[in-house]
């Protein structure tokens, strides 16, 4: 590591991670079935005590199938800025771990059309007609929550 550029981070608290993970727009869904793993941009809303995403869902989908064999999924947020310094980043990245379950039709109730527009981007579309995309919200029930900054971040 002598001639290798790194960087020293620290651990955020829960309040610190909390915030990023409610600032943030979108991040990296990890799901895995067998020895296989699938991970997917997904836009999220968190309101300081739940994460929910906003899916567009097949029931024949490599996501579904993937969603269904998954016991315990991970969710990556992160970002970067760029310093003075041309070769240098202040970074952070919050990791959740948890389950991920659909919303019950009572719960599916408090995301009208107009909720979800106010709390996602907008859905992206890949090569299918937009009647044929089931939106779905689920749930992320968080078991763990870390969060790392490089100290610079913090200023």
């Amino acid at each position: 590591m002598e001639h290798v550029h790194y960087a020293y981070t620290r651990g955020m608290d829960d309040d610190e991670a909390a915030e990023r993970l409610r600032t943030a727009d979108s991040g990296v869904l990890s799901l895995a079935r067998d020895n296989d793993a699938y991970a997917l941009p997904l836009a999220h809303y968190y309101d300081g005590e739940k994460l929910y995403f906003r899916l567009g869902l097949r029931d024949e989908s490599t996501k579904r199938a993937f969603w269904d064999a998954t016991e315990t999924a991970c969710y990556v947020v992160h970002d970067t800025e760029p310093t003075d310094e041309p070769q240098e980043l202040d970074s952070w990245s919050v990791v959740v771990t948890g389950h991920l379950a659909e919303l019950s039709e009572a719960e599916r109730e408090r995301f009208d059309t107009a909720e979800i527009n106010r709390r996602f981007t907008p859905i992206r579309v890949f090569d299918e007609a937009i009647e044929a995309v089931d939106i779905t919200i689920a749930e992320f029930e968080i078991r763990t929550m870390t969060g790392r900054t490089t100290p610079a971040a913090d200023r």
